[in-house]
C-alpha cells in the first residue's frame, strides 16, 4: 500500500542529522494549510474510488492511520530501520506480538533481567502457546552461547540496559550467538532510547520501545514501538498481528508521541546527564551501599557500554540503601520532589521500590530504590534525596 501521506523530508535531507530531522518531524508540512504541524486524522473509514478501490492508500482505521505513519516514519528513521516502524497501543502490546509471531515449538532465550510485566507474561503465557523458553543472564556471553538450541532457538530477546539493575549486554555479540543458531535478536532499548543506542546498527533483527517512557517522555501518552531491520516473513507476520488484533495505537496519542519525539534529544541528552550527576553523589553517599549506573567506570557493564552507547549512558539508575529494606521504603516515603509512581522516562523524577511492586520471584534486591533522573535541578533533586536518606537513616 503507498504511503501518500507520509511526512515529506527536507530536500537533501541525508546530509541533516538525526536530531535535525526529529526536531522537524522530517520536514513534514501540511499540504493544504502549509503548517509546520501536521493535522491530526481521526476518521475511522475513507471512501472507496468508483472502481471499488482505495487510491488514496487508506480504507479502514483498524490496520492503518495516517497520523500512525507520520510518527512511525520519525521512528524507523531514529532507528535506521529499513522495514520501517510499528506503533502499538502499549510496549506490552509490541513486545507480545513478536512473541505471537513465533510458531508453537520454538525455544525462546531471553534474560534474567528484564521488564518484569513481560517476564511474567512470559511465563504464563508462552507454556500456553507452545513456546520452550529459558531465561539466562545475556550479559555474560558465553551464558547466553550455552543456552542456544540450533535450529531450535528461533529468538533470543534482551534489554539492555536491563530493568531495574541496568545490567548491559553487548548487542554485537548477542547478534552474532543468535545468528549463529539461525535465531533473531529481539532488543529492548527502552532505557537507553535510539538517542543512546541504535540496535539494528549493532546486528539486531528488531527493536522494542515502550514509547511511553522517554519517547514520550511526559506521561500522557501509553505506547509501544517496534522496528525491524529488514522487511521478511517473520515482520509481515507482525503487521498481520497488529493488524487482526487491533493494536494500533489511536491517532491523538501518535499527534502526542509526534510532538515529544521532536524535543527527545534535548530531553534525553539532560536526563542523562543528571543521572550521571546524582550516580556520582550518591556513590559516596553514607547511606547508599551501591549505586547501579552504567555510566560509572565501577560498573560491570560500563566498558561494553562505552562501545554500545553514545551521548550518555541513560536517565535510570538504581541505589541500594545502606538500611536494608526498611530504610528504602522509609527513604522513598521521605521524598518531596522525586514522585513515588511507576513509569520511567518522563520530564519528573520518578523513584519507586521495585521489590514491593514485583513482588515473590522477584530478581530486585528488597533495599533497591529505581531512580528516573527527569529535567529538574540536579541538585534540588540530590537534596531532595540526600534528605529523604538521612532522615530514614535517623529514624531507624
Amino acid at each position: 500500500m503507498s504511503q501518500p501521506n507520509a511526512p515529506s523530508e527536507p530536500a537533501g535531507s541525508a546530509e541533516f542529522s538525526r536530531r535535525s530531522l526529529a526536531a522537524q518531524a522530517m520536514g513534514g508540512i501540511d499540504p493544504h494549510t502549509r503548517a509546520v504541524v501536521r493535522p491530526l486524522h481521526v476518521a475511522t473509514t475513507f471512501v472507496r474510488d468508483p472502481d471499488n478501490g482505495y487510491s488514496s492508500g487508506y480504507c479502514y482505521a483498524r490496520p492503518d492511520n495516517a497520523t500512525v505513519r507520520e510518527a512511525e516514519a520519525v521512528l524507523a528513521m531514529l532507528e535506521g530501520a529499513e522495514a520501517g516502524a510499528l506503533l502499538f497501543g502499549s510496549g506490552m502490546a509490541a513486545a507480545t506480538a513478536v512473541f505471537g509471531a513465533l510458531e508453537p515449538g520454538d525455544h525462546v532465550v531471553a534474560g534474567t533481567v528484564m521488564y518484569w510485566a513481560l517476564k511474567r507474561w512470559l511465563r504464563e503465557e508462552a507454556p500456553r502457546r507452545g513456546l520452550d523458553l529459558t531465561f539466562v543472564d545475556t550479559d555474560d556471553p558465553e551464558t547466553l552461547r550455552a543456552a542456544m538450541r540450533p535450529d531450535r532457538t528461533k529468538l533470543v530477546w534482551i534489554e539492555t540496559p536491563g530493568n531495574p539493575l541496568w545490567t548491559v549486554t553487548d548487542i554485537v555479540a548477542a547478534a552474532e550467538i543468535a545468528h549463529a543458531a539461525g535465531a533473531r535478536l529481539a532488543v529492548d532499548s527502552t532505557a537507553a532510547s535510539p538517542v543512546h543506542t541504535r540496535p539494528l546498527e549493532l546486528g539486531a533483527d528488531l527493536v522494542m520501545h515502550s514509547g511511553t517512557k522517554i519517547l514520550n517522555g511526559h506521561s500522557d501518552v501509553v505506547a509501544g514501538v517496534l522496528a525491524a531491520a529488514r522487511a521478511d516473513g517473520f515482520w509481515e507476520r507482525i503487521k498481520g498481528i497488529r493488524s487482526g488484533s487491533g493494536g494500533i495505537l489511536g491517532p491523538f496519542e501518535a499527534f502526542l508521541l509526534m510532538r515529544s519525539l521532536r524535543t527527545l534529544h534535548l530531553r534525553a541528552a539532560a536526563q542523562s546527564a543528571a543521572a550521571l550527576d546524582l550516580a556520582r553523589r550518591l556513590s559516596a553517599h553514607p547511606h547508599v551501599s551501591r549505586v547501579l549506573y552504567p555510566g560509572l567506570p565501577e560498573d560491570p557493564g560500563h566498558a561494553v557500554a562505552a562501545r554500545q552507547m553514545r551521548d550518555g549512558f541513560g536517565f535510570m539508575l538504581s541505589i541500594r540503601v545502606a538500611g536494608g529494606e526498611a530504610g528504602a521504603i522509609a527513604t522513598a516515603a521521605r521524598v518531596r520532589l522525586w514522585k513515588r509512581a511507576t513509569s520511567l522516562g518522563g520530564v519528573e523524577s520518578l523513584i519507586e521500590h521495585r521489590a514491593s511492586v514485583e513482588g515473590p520471584g522477584s530478581p530486585c534486591p528488597p533495599d533497591l530504590l529505581r531512580l528516573s533522573a527527569g529535567v529538574e535541578d540536579v541538585d534540588d533533586l540530590f537534596r531532595d534525596l540526600d534528605a529523604a536518606l538521612r532522615a530514614a537513616h535517623d529514624v531507624a
